[in-house]
């Protein structure tokens, strides 16, 4: 039983993470940062948390984690 609730979560945590980091935007401004000259200290940057592109961040990083974890307890719930 519990081994099909973890799968079950587990399969849930893969499709959420594919789709997030499907959809999130590029953050590195490159080549063209550097030549317009875009400071990292404005409004935008300070409060990036706070945005959707900063949520979308924040659980990608947090479903990434809990894929992991997931991942070892598979491996030990379901021994080679």
């Amino acid at each position: 039983m519990i081994k099909a609730i973890i799968s079950i979560i587990y399969i849930i945590v893969c499709l959420a993470l594919t789709i997030l980091a499907t959809i999130q935007s590029k953050e590195d401004a490159g080549l063209s940062s550097t030549i317009t000259g875009s400071s990292t200290g404005n409004f935008f940057e300070q409060n990036k948390g706070r945005t959707k592109e900063g949520k979308q961040k924040r659980w990608t990083i947090i479903l990434g984690i809990a894929f992991a974890i997931l991942a070892i307890i598979l491996l030990i719930v379901y021994p080679m």
